[in-house]
């Protein structure tokens, strides 16, 4: 997803020249075609992601679109104050891009994690929160986050994750896309472990149990309307995410049913239980750890639908 990322980034650029790029010493491999077509749109500040926030909010608020780019969470954790004080404050037009949300770095560790990122970002006001699952929906964030005018959080997968959409795609910010229709149980599910989701739902279906399979790319502004859909159509939601489980899109899908009266629903939330993911390995052992990959998923649908 990331080359699809910055492949997709600069073909824009070379069409919009507000565009900068905006790096803390990180992602070589990946951004030499923009730093070497855009010289003078490319700043490499050093170690030093505080700075590279408040360069980009400078560049945003003198007309330009400025896109902070770094690894997990360090554009994020690393320099919250700047984000909420010079970012999203100012309503700069700022968009911050992390590379392998949630465990992709699992052998690096936690500190290489970014769990709790969704949930923090989602706090800030004035900035948009997205998150693709695969490649169809990377290429359409990246467009409709340069469109959109104002700060975004864009949390792209890491390398080599497989698609799940099979066709052309309606990608709009706030808008879920149903992925599979079904009304026994609705399954949401945001970033790349939604290949997990969909393995699962097809392995339900089998057993005759129709799954409504949904990305919900954007978690801020998230999709109400779907959501209370799914709860009044289907009777049970499941959400899934490679997120802590406080505040990611189980409790943003959990607010929206209580704000909207609609409580007459199964639900269950499938996540990172509130620890740190303490252990070291692969982010597919990691996922299977924890339950969050296809027969993890699969167990809860059953476990909801009384099979």
């Amino acid at each position: 997803m990331r080359k699809a990322f910055n492949k997709t980034l600069l073909e824009i650029a070379r069409e919009d020249s507000r565009i900068n790029l905006v790096l803390a010493d990180i992602g070589y491999g990946e951004i030499e075609p923009f730093a070497n077509e855009f010289p003078n749109r490319y700043y490499n500040v050093g170690v030093a992601e505080q700075n590279m926030t408040g360069v980009a909010c400078g560049l945003g608020m003198e007309g330009n679109i400025a896109v902070t780019y770094s690894i997990a969470n360090f554009p994020t954790l690393r320099c919250l104050e700047q984000i909420r004080n010079d970012v999203c404050y100012h309503d700069a037009n700022v968009k911050i891009v992390i590379i392998g949300g949630g465990v992709s770095y699992g052998p690096l560790g936690v500190s290489h994690h970014s769990t709790e990122d969704l949930a923090i970002m989602r706090a800030l006001p004035n900035i948009v929160v997205m998150a693709p699952c695969d490649i169809p929906e990377a290429i359409a964030a990246t467009h409709a986050m340069i469109e959109h005018d104002g700060p975004v959080y864009y949390r792209c997968g890491y390398k080599n994750e497989p698609n799940i959409h099979n066709g052309a795609i309606d990608f709009k910010l706030g808008k879920a896309i149903t992925v599979e229709e079904g009304d026994d149980l609705t399954l949401f599910f945001v970033g790349p472990i939604g290949i997990e989701a969909k393995k699962a739902a097809e392995a339900a279906r089998k057993r005759g149990i129709k799954t409504r399979l949904v990305s919900m790319h954007t978690i801020k502004p998230i999709d109400r309307e779907a959501i209370v859909a799914a709860a009044r159509e289907t009777g049970k939601i499941i959400t899934v995410e490679e997120h802590n489980l406080s505040g990611g899109l189980g409790s943003a899908v959990a607010e929206v049913l209580a704000d909207e009266g609609a409580l007459d629903v199964k639900f269950k939330r499938m996540a990172f239980p509130d620890i740190y993911v303490g252990e070291v390995g692969s982010q597919e052992w990691l996922r299977s750890l924890y339950n969050l990959d296809a027969a993890g998923i699969e167990k809860e649908i059953y476990a909801i639908c009384g099979v």
